[in-house]
């Protein structure tokens, strides 16, 4: 889910409580966290399909940071016909355990077993990728996917792969090697 720059402040200070999107199937879920491209986090706690835009009230419009109704089913219909979701957002807790573990550049002997264990069992993709990133940091994965001999879609996946074992940060535009990926790197001679 994008969130403008209206979203992120209303979010963050608690004025936005909802969204609203057209979309053929949900793009979120309750419970998910998902990062507003400032480094905070809107955390989900609802979602469900409005029967139509009469549904939505006044309440809900200053929710979801607009003046009146009126406003929001303007912008909506402006975004097409696909089924209208309210969703309910709120400002989660920002710490993401991945972030701490991609800061711990110390790997113990069994830290790069497991490591070591893992990207093998990745395939022939994991290293590889995790050097270009190392080589190119900061550009966009459409620039990089083919480099490496794999579909946008394919390379995103991968890289979150990586990023699940602490080893890539994600950029507002790419990505880069972590700490931990790049002792990873160092501790297994695989340069740069």
């Amino acid at each position: 889910m994008l969130f403008e720059q209206r979203l992120r402040e209303g979010i963050a200070d608690g004025t936005i409580t909802l969204a609203f999107r057209r979309w053929k199937r949900s793009q979120v879920k309750p419970g998910g966290r998902y990062r507003m491209g400032d480094g905070r986090i809107a955390g989900v706690s609802s979602v469900e399909v409005v029967p139509d835009a009469t549904a939505i009230t006044e309440a809900d419009a200053r929710a979801a940071g607009f003046p009146d109704a009126a406003t929001l089913r303007r912008d909506l219909d402006a975004r097409g016909d696909d089924p209208i979701h309210r969703i309910g957002l709120h400002l989660a807790d920002a710490s993401d355990p991945r972030d701490a573990l991609a800061d711990s550049a110390e790997l113990s002997p069994d830290d790069l077993a497991g490591l070591r264990t893992r990207m093998a069992r990745f395939g022939p993709w994991a290293v590889p990728t995790l050097r270009l990133i190392a080589e190119r940091p900061g550009v966009r994965a459409g620039d990089l996917a083919p480099e490496i001999g794999q579909d946008l879609p394919t390379f995103k996946i991968n890289v979150r792969k990586l990023k699940n074992l602490g080893l890539t940060i994600s950029l507002g535009t790419g990505y880069r090697v972590s700490p931990r990926g790049r002792a990873y790197l160092d501790m297994t001679q695989a340069p740069p």
